[in-house]
C-alpha cells in the first residue's frame, strides 16, 4: 500500500504543470543610441519548430522511439526495503522518448532560433541586465513561461565618456583663450551647446552644463561635464615667439611661489 502511495505521488509530480526555462541573451548598442529609448531584436534559441525536423528533434528520415526503459512514461520505479520510489527516467531524462540521431540543425531540441523584440530604456549602461518576464521558454502542460534576461553591451567609438548619468568630454583651448576667457561651441550626443570659458581658466578645470547628459531616474537628465585642456603649441612662428617672450618679460606671476618654503627646507 505504501509503495503504491509513493509511486502515485511521483507520477503526480511528473504530470504537474512545469514552468519554462529562463533564457539569457545579449545585445550591443552604441553610446549615442542610449540617449533615447529603443526597441532591439534579440536572437534566442527555442520557441519556433525547427524547419528541418518539424519539431521532432530527430534527423530527417528518422523518428524518435519510445524509451524502452520507462515504456514512454518518463518515470522509473525503484523498490527499496519494501518501499517504491519514483524518479525521472535516466535513459530519456523524463521525456519518455529517445532520439537516436538528433537533427543537426536544432541539435535535437526540435526548435530553431527565434527573434525577440525587447525595449531598451534610455540611459541604459554598459553591462546592465534587463529582465523581461514571461519571454523565456514556454512552459509545459500549461505551466507559465520562463523569463528572459538580456545583458546590454554599450560600445563607444567617440571622444565622449560617461560618469554616472553625466556625459563627459575633454575640450582643448589655446593659452590666450584660457588666459583672456572666451566662448566656445562644443558638441553633445544630441546637438551642440555654447560654453563660456572664464578668464584665467587652468588646464584640467571642469565646466558643467545642466541637462545635457544621459537620462536618469524619472527622465531627469544628467549634466555635460567639459574638462578644459590648455593646448601648448609645438611650433611657433618668429612673431609668436617674440610675443611670448615679451609676455614672459612683463609677467610678474610666479606659479611656483608656494614651493619656496619646500625649496628652503622648511616642511611646515
Amino acid at each position: 500500500m505504501l509503495g503504491g502511495l509513493f509511486g502515485n505521488a511521483g507520477g503526480g509530480r511528473h504530470r504537474a504543470p512545469m514552468r519554462g526555462e529562463d533564457l539569457a541573451g545579449s545585445v550591443t548598442v552604441g553610446l549615442a543610441s542610449t540617449m533615447q529609448e529603443q526597441e532591439i531584436n534579440v536572437r534566442l534559441p527555442g520557441g519556433s519548430p525547427c524547419d528541418v525536423c518539424h519539431g521532432s528533434g530527430a534527423a530527417p528520415g528518422t523518428a524518435p522511439r519510445t524509451c524502452s526503459t520507462c515504456g514512454g512514461t518518463g518515470m522509473t520505479q525503484t523498490n527499496q526495503g519494501g518501499f517504491a520510489f519514483t524518479s525521472p527516467c535516466a535513459t530519456c531524462r523524463g521525456e519518455g522518448r529517445v532520439i537516436d540521431v538528433p537533427c543537426a540543425t536544432c541539435g535535437g531540441t526540435g526548435a530553431r532560433e527565434r527573434v525577440q523584440k525587447i525595449r531598451v530604456p534610455a540611459g541604459v549602461r554598459d553591462g546592465q541586465r534587463l529582465r523581461v518576464r514571461g519571454r523565456g521558454t514556454p512552459g509545459t502542460r500549461g505551466g507559465p513561461a520562463g523569463h528572459l534576461e538580456v545583458t546590454v553591451h554599450v560600445v563607444n567609438g567617440t571622444a565622449f565618456g560617461r560618469a554616472g548619468d553625466a556625459l563627459t568630454l575633454t575640450v582643448p583651448v589655446t593659452f590666450p583663450e584660457a588666459a583672456l576667457g572666451t566662448t566656445i561651441t562644443v558638441p553633445t550626443l544630441d546637438g551642440q551647446v555654447t560654453l563660456k570659458v572664464p578668464a584665467g581658466t587652468t588646464s584640467g578645470r571642469r565646466l558643467r552644463v545642466r541637462d545635457r547628459g544621459f537620462p536618469g531616474k524619472g527622465g531627469v537628465r544628467g549634466p555635460l561635464l567639459v574638462t578644459v585642456e590648455v593646448a601648448v603649441p609645438q611650433k611657433l612662428s618668429a612673431k609668436a615667439r617674440e610675443a611670448l617672450e615679451a609676455f614672459a618679460a612683463e609677467s610678474t606671476d610666479d606659479p611656483r611661489q608656494h614651493l619656496t618654503t619646500l625649496l628652503a627646507g622648511d616642511g611646515s
